[in-house]
């Protein structure tokens, strides 16, 4: 796999010359708390651009892939993206990481270049040259909490998040939606990356004694409180809005049948698209590969997007992108997306954990 990425390297001068591959910066987390979402997400863009380069490349000229950990802080991995593309060793970001790294990295790129951003988000950041692949609030969650409302009664929730903008919004936009549907929120709590003694906020999870439990915990973050819920032998719904199969597989798994995630994509999706991707995923890269999950397949798509901008605009000169961009679109796993205000309107997939698993419920 590492041969397949093309290093940062010194000096960035004279890095792409005309006639060059065109490269991409590839902007996901290999350090941190969010690591675990590395492995699967540099397959996935790796994916992409073979397929993009057998069909002609991009612009006519071949994808290349240059890595940047988006696990890092935030200004530190914008300033390098920032550094790349002024010196046009980049032509293009795609990546899946943090809204904190991604809200510095739109802010250091100004619009240089463009930049498709693959996750769940949570909502508002439009600038010159970014496009959104992943569902905001209302189309992740609202879908998982009306289930869980309707199906197990779930009347009082707990909110447990990470201390980010994500989660911070997330909340606000929980809190609003079961106040229209006359739900309470028994308490909430957002905690700092890293955290692993879960012990006092269990306790006060137990004291609240809710209903259910809105999770937007991301990483190993999430896969340590989930294996701390456990062993304290708890059995609340808990909706994720970042669970995916790495962090199920970290988790252990899931007996319950009360741990659901929320994401665009599952690879349990049995679909044409789903599992087409599936079957090419394993035989570039082998039945022992990083298993397949919402946040990698986000960069496959990520690379089509952007793809498909560039050959619709002649270029991928922002202004000119971004006059072409709505209308702009792909088939993946999860069917056709259309970009609509720089965005994707696609409603999540509910999945319930049933073992090492997921079983699509909505």
């Amino acid at each position: 796999m590492a041969e397949a990425i093309t290093p940062v390297i010194e000096p960035l001068e004279a890095q792409l010359l005309p006639g060059d591959a065109l490269r991409v910066g590839l902007v996901v987390p290999i350090s941190g708390v969010l690591g675990l979402v590395g492995p699967c997400a540099i397959n996935c863009a790796i994916l992409a651009a073979d397929e993009v380069n057998l069909a002609g490349g991009m612009l006519g000229r071949p994808v290349e892939l240059v890595l940047v950990d988006g696990g890092r802080p935030a200004a530190q991995v914008a300033a390098e993206v920032a550094g790349l593309a002024r010196w046009g060793a980049i032509d293009a970001v795609v990546g899946t990481h943090g809204s904190d790294v991604r809200i510095e990295v739109v802010r250091a790129l100004a619009g240089r270049v463009p930049f498709v951003y693959a996750p769940p988000y949570e909502g508002g950041g439009h600038a010159p040259g970014v496009y959104f692949l992943g569902e905001t609030p209302a189309r992740q969650l609202r879908p998982g909490l009306d289930w869980l409302i309707e199906r197990r009664r779930a009347r009082r929730w707990f909110l447990l998040g990470n201390d980010y903008v994500w989660p911070r919004l997330v909340h606000g936009a929980a809190r609003r939606h079961l106040a229209a549907r006359d739900v309470g929120v028994a308490g909430e709590l957002l905690v700092p990356y890293g955290t692993r003694d879960f012990s006092p906020i269990l306790e006060r999870l137990v004291a609240a004694r809710p209903d259910a439990v809105l999770l937007s915990l991301v990483g190993s973050d999430l896969v340590a409180f989930n294996r701390a819920f456990a062993a304290a032998g708890l059995s609340w719904p808990r909706l994720c809005g970042a669970l995916e199969e790495h962090g199920l597989l970290g988790i252990g798994g899931d007996a319950t049948g009360e741990l659901y995630g929320a994401m665009g994509y599952f690879a349990s999706l049995v679909t044409d698209d789903s599992l087409s991707l599936g079957e090419r995923y394993a035989r570039r890269f082998g039945s022992t590969a990083p298993l397949l999950n919402g946040h990698g397949q986000g960069c496959y798509e990520a690379v089509l997007m952007l793809a498909a901008l560039g050959s619709r605009a002649g270029t991928l000169a922002v202004p000119e992108v971004d006059a072409i961009a709505d209308g702009t679109s792909i088939v993946t796993a999860r069917g056709r997306l259309t970009l609509r205000g720089h965005g994707v309107r696609r409603q999540a997939h509910i999945g319930r954990a049933d073992g090492l698993d997921f079983d699509i419920v909505r």
